[in-house]
């Protein structure tokens, strides 16, 4: 199986050779455009409809007459479907074909999202939520798959850096659309995705190029693979770590705005999609530099930078030099996020669908871990030290790890 070299990345003067032949999949520079813009496009509908519900989560407690901590459930419901179908959809993506994987999924999504706005009742909105997370973990993690075996070695950061900025922008728009459109009904923000997503789908159909089924390595392939590849379980965990820092101290941006520079639900708003539209520029164009600086110093750099950022944090007592650091700070996650994909596909062997859905599942594990650490330092500590203080020791726990699997070697 022919799979991305860590080392071309590691040499910027190799970045702008052009192959003489095309490796199997790669179906040239017109295809790789079109497979950004796609990847682009589909992370931006699914992560859309992740961060759909926040907003309407009093609108819905209402309509259904739950309690606040039940209204939660809506949340955590579509993310423990999401994580539950990763663990099996990933192994399933690589014994198939993985273009009519991303069909399906895309094509049970737009259901499972329809039937959203269409549920009478809480039970059945849970279900279908639920239903939701599972169809995504069906498709996203195809897109990540099919990167590498779609474009040119040199262009696959930057790929992958289109597909983070869905997910980036799809931040920054979540909660505005749902919060917009439900003002003329709560049913309206989940047709309005599904519709996207119906459109989105005939697109896929029509345009996302068929991805190549390379002959096997011989090697075993799925879950067998991963647990006995020391460098990829310690690339996961790594991933798992720094993660669980990051939505640790993302989680809880908003409360601290608020408790520290008492900034309004709208304020707070405005504020998060400055920050988000850092994330989604640092995914977008941070390509270029890491062409400059090779894989593993652009991972060593991004990680830094973040913990700088935090550091900074501590101090701050104005508002707007508060927003403008996050700012950076998610512009240099963006920057990052797309080579740790690549690190942990380079290694994925055989089982690339399995490593993209664990990926997944690590990164909504994290959310889950960090948010549960990170609430009760922000109540004990001042200012925003606690959740700062997490994500600074996630990101040097996970740099130290990456450097037990090999990722920062020279």
């Amino acid at each position: 199986m022919a799979t991305s070299n860590l080392n071309e990345l590691d040499h910027p003067n190799e970045l702008n050779q052009t192959p003489t032949t095309g490796r199997p999949g790669w179906h040239g520079a017109a295809s790789e455009t079109r497979v950004g813009l796609l990847s682009f496009l589909t992370l931006f509908v699914i992560g859309t409809d992740t961060f759909l519900v926040a907003p309407l989560l009093p609108l819905l407690r209402h309509q259904f007459g739950v309690d606040v901590a039940r209204s939660g459930w809506l949340v955590s419901g579509y993310a423990l479907g999401y994580v539950a179908c990763s663990l099996i959809a990933g192994p399933i993506s690589d014994r198939v074909d993985r273009r009519v994987m991303l069909l399906g999924g895309m094509v049970a999504f737009t259901a499972s999202t329809a039937a959203c706005g269409l549920a009478p009742g809480f039970w059945v909105m849970l279900a279908c939520r639920f239903a939701a997370g599972v169809t995504a973990a069906c498709a996203s993690p195809q897109i990540w798959a099919s990167i590498p075996l779609l474009v040119a070695p040199r262009r696959i950061v930057a790929t992958m850096g289109k597909a983070t900025a869905g997910l980036a922008l799809a931040q920054v728009a979540g909660i505005p659309i749902g919060a917009f459109l439900s003002s003329v009904s709560w049913h309206t923000p989940f047709l309005f995705v599904a519709t996207l997503a119906a459109a989105l789908t005939v697109v896929l159909a029509v345009a996302f190029p068929q991805v190549p089924r390379p002959a096997s390595s011989g090697t075993p392939g799925g879950y067998r693979f991963v647990l006995t590849t020391r460098p990829l379980m310690l690339c996961l965990l790594a991933y798992l770590v720094f993660q669980t820092g990051n939505f640790g101290a993302l989680s809880f941006y908003g409360s601290w705005l608020a408790k520290s520079f008492r900034l309004t639900e709208n304020g707070i708003g405005v504020a998060m999609m400055v920050i988000g539209a850092g994330n989604a520029a640092g995914s977008l164009f941070g390509a270029r530099l890491v062409a400059r600086l090779g894989q593993r110093r652009s991972l060593l750099a991004g990680i830094l930078a973040m913990t700088a950022g935090y550091v900074l944090t501590v101090p701050i007592g104005q508002l707007s030099l508060a927003v403008g650091l996050l700012m950076l700070v998610m512009a240099a996650g963006g920057f990052v996020f797309p080579v740790m994909m690549t690190v942990l596909q380079a290694r994925a062997g055989d089982s690339r669908g399995t490593v993209a859905a664990l990926s997944n599942a690590a990164m909504y594990a994290g959310v889950t871990l960090g948010a549960a650490v990170a609430g009760p330092l922000l109540a004990a500590l001042p200012g925003f030290t606690g959740p700062a203080a997490l994500a600074i020791a996630a990101y040097l726990l996970s740099l130290t790890v990456y450097a037990a699997a090999g990722a920062l070697s020279t």
